[in-house]
């Protein structure tokens, strides 16, 4: 498992798609509480902050001044800048601090401008088309996370990074292996070797002969100023951040659909009209990313009425922040009829996610293309023998058996 999401794994229990009740229990101790958490399989345990309050969640997401994101480097990273920084992490945007991370962003920033986002659009809308018509020679029951969500979230990831269609099979499949724990480490550390080396020669290639994708306009405009390696590592990120997030939030969101009929008969009323407000409260209500990256305090602070001393880690629930009764009235219910909530699904401050464009533009085409073509889409199985995953680097499902 990487060593950025051990903290995530901690904490990110579920139930359904809320947080586990042992979490709730946590958030009516307070909004900032301390627990045991292990840093790594077999560590001993250390105790760690966890902000559950959606108060005390934005106050840390949001205070780059008094928080680092360095979390690995512990205070020698809080101090000494980017000389600690190992060179795996370089390019990971999650781990800059300023002003690092305003040289980083800035240059990445229009590569995922709304206006650049809808050039991706109609890509999008073919890839999803080709899915479902591969889900209908398929017959029934299709699996929605194996035939839809997957392939979406992955041929899209490969058109932003320019991976031949020809590559991407084996590309995704390895990426994936690297993730999943009931494989041997020496499997999963092939596997990461595999797509690190092929993003190496992706690279390498786009550096002699750029072309008009992400890395090839990141290389015209701004190649002199980062190197392959941090050029390697946002390619890394982007993977990390755009496969297991958007794979979840789409086969999530159908289920919850599915299990909320007068939900979705909004949708389908007017699919165009009201398909922003569904993602918007799908992105709240599900909230499939379990945290940010660690804070560790470069001062003493204080949240929520405690203090966190210089050194200590925060880590950041992000679904019990979207669930505190302090952002809206009755939000452990699924309503998209609401008024929109402030939720902090893509993050908040600085960090706030630079694909949230991208990534709303795939839901988006995904839940129309789905119901456009499958208005009866319903579940094969009962919503009960849906498996969810556990301890993933984001909450989804691991197979959403459907009909039509």
């Amino acid at each position: 498992m990487p060593e950025e999401t051990q903290h995530q794994f901690d904490h990110a229990r579920r139930a359904g798609f809320g947080p586990s009740d042992d979490i709730r229990q946590q958030r009516a101790q307070g909004a900032l509480v301390k627990e045991e958490v292990a840093p790594a399989p077999g560590a001993a345990p250390e105790p760690i902050w966890m902000a559950l309050g959606y108060e005390a969640v934005r106050q840390v997401m949001g205070d780059h001044v008094r928080f680092s994101n360095q979390r690995r480097f512990r205070a020698q990273a809080v101090r000494g800048g980017s000389k600690h920084r190992p060179q795996e992490m370089s390019g990971h945007l999650m781990d800059y601090d300023q002003p690092e991370h305003t040289r980083l962003r800035k240059m990445l920033t229009p590569e995922f401008t709304v206006r650049r986002i809808q050039r991706l659009k109609p890509v999008t809308e073919q890839i999803a088309e080709r899915c479902l018509d591969a889900m209908e020679r398929n017959g029934q029951p299709a699996d929605l996370v194996d035939l839809y969500a997957s392939p979406i979230s992955g041929a899209v990831l490969c058109e932003l990074l320019g991976v031949p269609r020809d590559d991407r099979r084996e590309f995704l499949v390895k990426h994936q292996w690297q993730l999943e724990q009931d494989r041997s480490r020496k499997d999963r550390a092939a596997a990461q070797a595999y797509t690190s080396g092929y993003l190496r020669a992706l690279v390498k290639r786009q550096r002699k002969d750029p072309d008009e994708g992400f890395i090839g306009q990141l290389i015209r405009d701004h190649g002199d100023n980062f190197d392959d390696e941090e050029l390697l590592g946002i390619c890394g990120l982007m993977v990390l951040a755009g496969l297991d997030n958007v794979t979840g939030m789409i086969s999530l969101g159908v289920l919850a659909l599915l299990e909320h009929p007068d939900q979705l008969a909004i949708l389908l009323a007017d699919p165009e009209k009201n398909v922003d407000r569904v993602v918007d409260e799908l992105l709240r209500f599900l909230s499939v990313a379990h945290a940010p990256t660690p804070r560790t305090a470069v001062e003493d602070v204080v949240v929520a009425g405690q203090l966190v001393k210089a050194g200590e880690e925060i880590v950041c629930s992000i679904p019990m922040a979207n669930r505190d009764p302090a952002l809206g009235p009755d939000v452990d219910r699924f309503d998209v009829d609401r008024d929109p909530l402030p939720h902090i699904a893509f993050g908040h401050g600085i960090h706030h996610c630079i694909g949230a464009a991208l990534g709303r533009m795939e839901l988006r085409t995904a839940y129309l293309a789905l119901w456009r073509r499958f208005p009866g889409l319903r579940l094969a199985v009962p919503a009960a023998d849906v498996p969810h995953k556990t301890n993933s680097i984001a909450y989804g499902l691991e197979r959403l058996p459907v009909a039509w």
